[in-house]
């Protein structure tokens, strides 16, 4: 029976990793799914030991099939070192948390190094507003999202996306190397089952992305969807994501406390990105990503 039980489970497993865009929504079971994708993998050495006390050498090798797919789809992202090299824009975002109290220490600590900071889940005149009011020299909020920027923000534009109401935003940054369009989105909330708004938000975004232009383009914000999630597909590509060019390792960004998945992102065109990562945001139930960028 437990020589069964591996066989079949480790063929569901390597289907399931495999093919998981093509499996149906299933009442929300299947956005969650892959939300947690590359912790699947975890369940490989659980199979293996399985077949082990089952003493099948059938059980062992079906129980590798599962690892050999999970290490096709997500070796390279655990190898791969950031290109590096010099860089002409350092970029963040973070959705610094509603309710949190310490969130001009959060949004302090990460912008010390950045060019451009994007926030979401903002408080008009709360701590972040106020902590990146200092820092920065120039910006352009509007409802709860905002970009700060180190240089001169010549267009400005709020946006809805989808949502009935403004939590969007395009600007155009000029830096010493030419100008770059940004965007600042916060899109709708995705819950099992309830997946519709946010999608509709996707496509909302897609459509601003592909009448835009723009030689250089950012996305950046809390784009309630993860890396691995089949919604990511209406945006990268045309978008490249500065994580998977660029990043060491998942990077995942919420929750705070134990990241198991990246609903942050940066996203950009007509640049290269030489280095990713993640950084704390202090009270925030998320962690902010970061990126360095080449024209």
């Amino acid at each position: 029976m437990l020589k069964r039980v591996v066989i079949v489970v480790s063929a569901v497993l390597a289907v399931g990793l495999a093919g998981h865009r093509f499996i149906p929504v299933l009442g929300g079971f299947t956005p969650v799914m892959e939300s947690v994708l590359p912790w699947l993998g975890w369940i490989v050495p659980l199979l293996l030991v399985a077949a082990v006390l089952a003493r099948s050498a059938v059980a062992t090798v079906t129980a590798l099939v599962p690892g050999v797919v999970w290490a096709a789809m997500f070796g390279s992202t655990l190898l791969q070192s950031p290109p590096g090299g010099p860089s002409d824009l350092s970029v963040g975002t973070v959705n610094v948390g509603v309710r949190n109290n310490a969130s001009g220490e959060a949004v302090r600590a990460i912008a010390d190094d950045l060019d451009l900071l994007a926030a979401q889940e903002l408080t008009p005149g709360g701590p972040a507003a106020k902590q990146l009011n200092k820092t920065y020299r120039h910006r352009y909020a509007v409802s709860t999202v905002g970009l700060w920027s180190r240089y001169p923000i010549t267009e400005r534009k709020p946006l809805d996306v989808g949502m009935g109401w403004v939590r969007a935003l395009r600007a155009v940054v000029s830096t010493p190397k030419g100008k770059v369009t940004v965007y600042v989105m916060h899109l709708a909330s995705a819950r099992p089952g309830q997946t519709a708004s946010r999608d509709t938000s996707l496509a909302q975004a897609r459509k601003l992305v592909d009448a835009d232009t723009s030689k250089r383009l950012l996305l950046l914000g809390d784009l309630n969807t993860a890396t691995t999630d089949r919604g990511m597909r209406g945006l990268t590509p045309p978008l490249t994501d500065a994580q998977t060019a660029a990043g060491d390792g998942f990077g995942f960004t919420w929750p705070a406390d134990f990241p198991i998945t990246r609903p942050d992102h940066i996203l950009f065109r007509g640049m290269t990105a030489t280095q990713a990562g993640v950084a704390p945001a202090t009270g925030s139930d998320h962690r902010a990503a970061v990126a360095s960028l080449r024209f």
